[in-house]
């Protein structure tokens, strides 16, 4: 099987996966957070469905390529500017506490300069394109990984601070800071797999 077959198939695969991870939750009554995240996941599914339709159908143009791009990093943005919001609440808790802030305050700042990377990035998937209209299926396939250990970086983060968020609201202090600090390094490892997609993303060479 070649390079090509087994990049479609994989993309293939994380596609059926992601589906059947959201699959019957209709069927069920859930919270408003939890139901904010399932239709997070559907609309990031939708955009990796229509760029893998570069993959498999060969078809669209640069400017469609920008666009899903966009709309894959509103999407991450969208997750980081949720994650702030409740990391403000249980730091709030933590300091009418008593309790150092110090971490609490270091994962705010590496949250906020991983979120504007991710807002202000400058190329897309539109870079893997040259004036002909050619995408260079490898570099694309390469790119697609990325994003996909992006969002499942994304998905452990936010489980994390969910972690957290009940070790607050329980005032069990004693195991905080490990998971605080926890976060941070977690954090740390998504602006270092950002930094590689951004690599990547470098325009082709005319």
């Amino acid at each position: 099987m070649s390079f090509i077959e087994k990049a479609k198939k994989k993309l293939g695969d994380f596609a059926d996966g992601a589906k059947d991870a959201v699959s019957g939750s209709d069927e069920k009554t859930v919270d408003a957070s939890t139901q904010s995240t399932i239709d997070q996941v559907k609309g990031r599914q939708g955009i990796f469905d229509k760029i893998q339709n570069f993959f498999t159908m060969g078809y669209g143009t640069k400017e469609d390529l920008r666009e899903l791009d966009k709309k894959l990093r509103d999407s991450y943005y969208a997750d980081f500017k949720g994650m702030r919001h409740r990391w403000e609440e249980l730091y709030l808790e933590a300091l009418n506490a008593r309790q150092p802030g110090d971490d609490y305050k270091k994962v705010i700042q590496v949250m906020d300069r991983v979120a504007e990377k991710i807002n202000r990035a400058d190329y897309g998937y539109s870079g893997l394109m040259d004036r002909k209209g050619s995408i260079k299926e490898n570099e694309l396939a390469k790119i697609f990984n990325y994003d996909k250990a992006l969002g499942d970086q994304i998905k452990i983060l936010d489980q994390s601070i969910n972690i957290v968020y009940s070790l607050v609201e329980s005032e069990t202090w004693s195991e905080t800071p490990l998971k605080v600090r926890g976060v941070k390094l977690k954090l740390l490892e998504i602006e270092k797999t950002w930094a590689g997609r951004e690599q990547e993303f470098r325009p082709v060479e005319i």
